[in-house]
């Protein structure tokens, strides 16, 4: 009986950090994107384009880098 609640402990254990570290990676995708539309948003509007112009420009270029580093893609250049 002792070795099947330690064994549902340690299901429980793994599964709780499995959950943790998805949480966390989530986490730097979120601000990974951010950090780069707020940045884009700034450079671009600067130039003097449109606000819908960036939106659209700085969403798919953002979403390009977050898509990049979900599949650790890493591009030299």
């Amino acid at each position: 009986m002792a070795n099947k609640v330690f064994a549902v402990f340690l299901v429980c254990i793994v599964v709780a950090a499995t959950v943790v570290r998805e949480t966390e990676a989530e986490l730097k995708l979120d601000y990974l994107y951010k950090g780069c539309y707020d940045e884009c948003q700034k450079d671009c509007q600067s130039a003097g384009s449109g606000y819908s112009s960036c939106e659209m420009k700085c969403d798919e270029d953002c979403s390009d880098e977050e898509s990049k580093e979900k599949l650790n893609i890493r591009v030299k250049g």
